[in-house]
């Protein structure tokens, strides 16, 4: 049954948002670390991230059942009642939220609620009406970075910005990658997301413009001079492969395979990026 309770909260998801955080924290310390701080930051977030996906996993219990990848969700399969997701839940986001009030920031807080709130309530009303919900799920995703720099700086700057764009343009095209290859399933649980909803030839244009954006935004945080030379040809170089990649869909005769591909290769470029943050204070 623990091993349930782990599940619902959908551990996957609170494991990259909190690698997210710890990148921002790492980028705002510049070398001067703070262990308690750190440790109180990056458990508060991933608690209150943990706590907004037992509540996502509480409103889409029905939608998961229809969907291959999420069949097995224990509430899809009964395994936990509504009611005692709920009681998780709430208990998993009072704590989050408690460290988070007490030993950081109210900037913090808030951008925990923030992401909390839009993920829950806002991502979900409109996941299920609209293909804006990509967007609005992309800005819940975009606060963990946030709130692990504003956690040291307390502060939200040209780069405590610059990351929330960034990581709102990395999400959108990584998320309609998931679309398109897993496109029977949202067909099937009737989810408006732009795939589904305009086509996927309307999806692919709009992986390239985000990507586009994406790299705009990489070069501006090295442009405003908070990164060095060796993130920005790092990052400049996967990204327009990622660009490449993101162009060889319009030609594709297998768009499940080039989806797979487009999202895998989203994850290779996040993890570098959050890694490269985490050191650039001591990358030239």
């Amino acid at each position: 049954m623990i091993k349930q309770y782990y599940l619902l909260a959908k551990p996957g998801m609170v494991y990259g948002n909190a690698i997210s955080a710890v990148a921002g924290f790492l980028f705002a310390s510049k070398g001067n670390f703070n262990l308690l701080l750190f440790i109180t930051t990056i458990t508060g977030i991933s608690l209150v991230i943990a706590s907004a996906c037992t509540f996502n996993n509480y409103l889409d219990r029905e939608i998961d059942k229809k969907m291959q990848r999420t069949i097995k969700r224990p509430l899809a399969l009964g395994l936990i009642s509504p009611k005692n997701a709920l009681i998780y839940g709430t208990f998993l986001g009072l704590v989050g939220f408690v460290l988070l009030f007490i030993f950081t920031n109210l900037l913090t807080l808030a951008l925990g609620f923030i992401g909390w709130f839009f993920y829950v309530i806002i991502y979900g009303f409109f996941k299920r009406r609209s293909t804006y919900g990509t967007l609005v799920g992309s800005i819940a995703g975009s606060m963990p970075i946030v709130g692990g720099y504003c956690a040291v700086t307390n502060n939200f700057d040209t780069a405590a910005l610059l990351l929330f764009i960034i990581m709102t343009m990395w999400q959108m095209p990584h998320f309609y990658a998931i679309a398109i290859y897993r496109l029977d399933d949202y067909i099937k649980a009737k989810i408006p997301v732009l795939p589904v909803k305009k086509g996927v030839n309307v999806a692919k244009w709009d992986i390239i413009i985000y990507i586009i954006a994406f790299l705009v935004a990489i070069y501006l945080l090295f442009y405003y001079h908070y990164t060095g030379y060796t993130y920005i040809i790092i990052m400049l170089g996967l990204g327009l492969y990622w660009f490449k990649l993101s162009i060889n869909g319009l030609h594709t005769t297998n768009e499940t395979l080039w989806g797979k591909s487009v999202f895998k290769f989203s994850l290779i470029t996040l993890m570098v990026f959050c890694l490269l943050l985490c050191l650039s204070f001591w990358l030239p």
